[in-house]
């Protein structure tokens, strides 16, 4: 009698029903005196009235069985799972105790129900429920996933029930809530049906005249818009079957809270909603042939329908970093409707569908970092509903050890990986706070730079002003980020002291009267055992080499390498001509100069002036005889020719590639007075198969010589490959072109 008193005669209709309902989903999991056990709790625990409704005059047992039904239906989880959720309000109003559940169903019932209790506690004490970091904060704190997977379906089950409910108070807090913690849960987790479900549910609750206005549109339109699905879908289809392609296709429009979304972004009505429809291709390819059918895929619709080439998102080329891979384009289907296309095969829509919420990155809330391959396993286990949900206990959160979380004096709440470090925490503040970081307090402690941080720490850091990064820093830092600030802060600094150390040697050259010659300094720093320049200042600045003693070495090194010259007989370059004929003087004519508006096959000539060749930037010169020049851009004379006779230049290109026709280039050498610097000169020119050596005619004067060289070559590209060639040349000072 008494029970029938706990239950009103719908609740007594739906009780039944929903223990059938629990009987056909999980009967097969539930060991032998499971149903007898709990049905003879319940009996107890309606009869003793221990167990409160809630604020929401629900009746817990049927609360709790409507959960049951969701967790076993809509995620697949089974005997565990079912008796945690319809025990664990008994435990918790004290109707019967942990241990004797425990002694009765087992550790695995017991531990869900120990997991929803703690998370419980924990969500009524945190004054950041909104954080973003506090939902992960709440999976650190969960012992086993299936805690969080039953918080969300309660939920879900508690935003179905209460759309009648009279307290409007408690209806819109359950509903935010449930838009900005147990949605994202959800969809993190992959339960997009049920992640949607509560989207829709909050949108309908906190604005209702918006959620009615979108349902209405939709409902207005339903039949046309399966009319317009089928319409868009059936043409692709015939095309994709007549290309050989294996392939489904899903049609689908998008739920109202994310129209809603879209209508707030674009700042546009219902109509005005860019990809209100969106069409799957789900391919059937070998892995060999995915990329291929699905552009061919691609290929086919955007012939069909006009693409919008700004909405095309490839992550078949480049992959999201969770392994999302598919092709996203939106195109113009019938009546000028935008249609969302996306082509992926089956074994990409299934990493999609089962690994890291991709869709979670893809608004761009980037995924943590060791939880996507788990994550991807708890789905497939789940959804294999013949699988022993008691394997569930191997994905115990454990696997969060990957990460702390610290708190700031002020409550701010950080993320950070395993073994973090005070310093780690500094530069996740801010750069210049890590870089002038001394130690910190935590929990009220000072602690040095080094020390490893635990979940839960509050953290106050520490700094001075005079403090800078230091290169062993970098042995004890575990975040990306500080690495690279350190590393870079120490670039800065290192690049500071080498110019300081620069202007220093300069000084101390001048105060003792003295010019230096960068050859011989250079080769002064090969011999003190330098592999580079940068080395070698660093040295200067960290005092480990003394300024003076360089200057003495300096001076050694230039005495004898004086005195080594002096041994050697010099022969003279002067009057070393070399002259050999070109045959033929239209060596350029074959090539094809684009003049003007694109007018080929003009007579011009090379003006001799600036010697231009294939490759140059180059203008028209139309000279008086009716005739075009053709100038260097950095011709000499091109500055007076532009400001006095603007009227006479045409512009001009090379047309093409090089015709491997040779140009006349004449370069200017100066270098020490030496017949065998010209020898080594003439040598480099005459091994280079496509250049020719056309004229030398050498100057001396003051142990210098000045040549003249005119050599044949093809483009500028040569002739800048020689001019490299020629200065590496001992005793060459200066290569110029003519």
């Amino acid at each position: 009698m008494e029970e029938a008193l706990f239950f009103t005669p719908e609740e007594h209709r739906q009780l039944i029903a929903l223990y059938k309902k629990i009987l056909q989903l999980s009967g097969e999991t539930l060991l032998k005196d499971d149903c007898h056990k709990l049905k003879n709790h319940l009996i107890a625990a309606a009869s003793s009235k221990s167990i409160p409704r809630n604020v929401f005059g629900m009746n817990p047992i049927i609360k709790d069985m409507q959960t049951a039904v969701i967790v076993s239906e809509e995620i697949g989880m089974r005997r565990a799972s079912i008796l945690g959720i319809m025990l664990h309000e008994s435990v918790k109003c004290g109707f019967c105790s942990l241990e004797s559940v425990q002694q009765e169903y087992g550790e695995d019932v017991a531990g869900i129900i120990r997991g929803l209790v703690k998370i419980n506690e924990l969500y009524t004490k945190s004054p950041t429920i909104e954080s973003e970091n506090f939902r992960n904060l709440l999976l650190s704190f969960a012992e086993d996933m299936r805690v969080i997977l039953i918080m969300i379906a309660d939920r879900v089950n508690l935003m179905r029930q209460i759309k009648d409910c009279p307290n409007e108070e408690a209806r819109l807090e359950v509903a935010n809530e449930a838009a900005y913690l147990y949605a994202p849960l959800a969809h993190k987790l992959g339960l997009y049906k049920l992640k949607s479900e509560l989207e829709d549910l909050s949108l309908k609750y906190t604005q209702p005249d918006i959620y009615y206005h979108i349902k209405d549109k939709l409902n207005a339109t339903k039949a046309a818009r399966d009319r317009y699905i089928d319409a868009f879908i059936e043409p692709v289809r015939k095309k994709l079957e007549e290309a050989g392609l294996k392939f489904h296709i899903k049609g689908r429009t998008k739920s109202i809270h994310s129209i809603y979304q879209k209508m707030k972004k674009q700042g546009c009505p219902f109509e005005g909603v860019y990809d209100l429809f969106a069409i799957r291709i789900i391919l059937d390819s070998p892995i060999d042939k995915e990329k291929q059918e699905c552009w061919q895929a691609y290929s086919i619709v955007t012939d069909m329908y006009l693409p919008n080439p700004k909405r095309l998102r490839d992550w078949l080329s480049v992959p999201k970093s969770n392994g999302y891979e598919s092709l996203h384009i939106t195109v113009m289907g019938p009546e000028g409707k935008w249609v969302e296309v996306q082509i992926r095969t089956e074994r990409m829509d299934e990493i999609a569908e089962k690994g890291l919420a991709a869709h979670w990155r893809y608004k761009g809330i980037k995924g943590e970092t060791g939880l996507d391959e788990w994550l991807n396993s708890i789905r497939e286990t789940l959804e294999n509903a013949d699988s022993d949900m008691e394997a569930m206990d191997q994905f115990k959160l454990d696997l969060y050890k990957d990460e702390v979380f610290v708190f700031t004096p002020k409550g701010d709440l950080y993320k950070l990986p395993q073994g973090a470090t005070i310093l780690d925490f500094a530069f996740t503040i801010h750069t210049s706070i890590g870089s002038r970081c001394i130690g910190a307090r935590v929990n009220g402690k000072n602690v040095p730079l080094r020390q490893t941080l635990n979940s839960g720490d509050q953290v106050e850091i520490i700094t001075s002003s005079t403090q800078t990064p230091k290169r062993d820093w970098l042995n004890f830092v575990t975040t990306s980020k500080a690495r690279t600030k350190i590393r870079q802060t120490l670039k800065e600094i290192a690049a500071k002291q080498t110019q300081f150390a620069k202007e220093t040697l300069e000084r101390k050259f001048k105060n003792r009267k003295l010019e230096y010659d960068e050859a011989i300094l250079m080769r002064l720093i090969r011999k003190l055992g330098y592999k580079n320049v940068t080395d070698f200042y660093q040295g200067i600045a960290d005092e480990t080499m003394d300024v003076n003693t360089i200057i003495d070495k300096y001076l050694e090194l230039q005495k004898r390498e004086s005195e080594q010259r002096d041994e050697i007989t010099y022969r003279s370059a002067e009057a070393y001509n070399l002259q050999q004929p070109v045959e033929g003087k239209d060596y350029y004519k074959d090539d094809v100069l684009v003049i003007d508006q694109n007018l080929k096959g003009l007579d011009f000539t090379l003006a001799r002036c600036c010697n231009p060749i294939y490759g140059d930037e180059v203008f028209g010169f139309v000279s008086i005889s009716g005739g075009i020049k053709i100038h260097r851009c950095d011709c000499p004379n091109a500055k007076d020719m532009k400001s006095r006779f603007p009227y006479r230049i045409v512009r001009a290109k090379w047309a093409g590639k090089s015709q491997g026709k040779q140009y006349p280039i004449t370069l200017r050498i100066v270098g020490h007075d030496d017949i065998g610097i010209v020898t080594n000169i003439t040598s480099i020119i005459n091994k280079e198969s496509d250049i020719l050596l056309r004229s030398i005619s050498i100057d001396s004067h003051d142990g210098l010589f000045s040549g003249m060289l005119t050599v044949m070559v093809d483009d500028t590209g040569k002739l800048e490959a020689l001019i490299k060639k020629i200065k590496t040349v001992k005793g060459v000072k200066q290569v110029n072109r003519g």
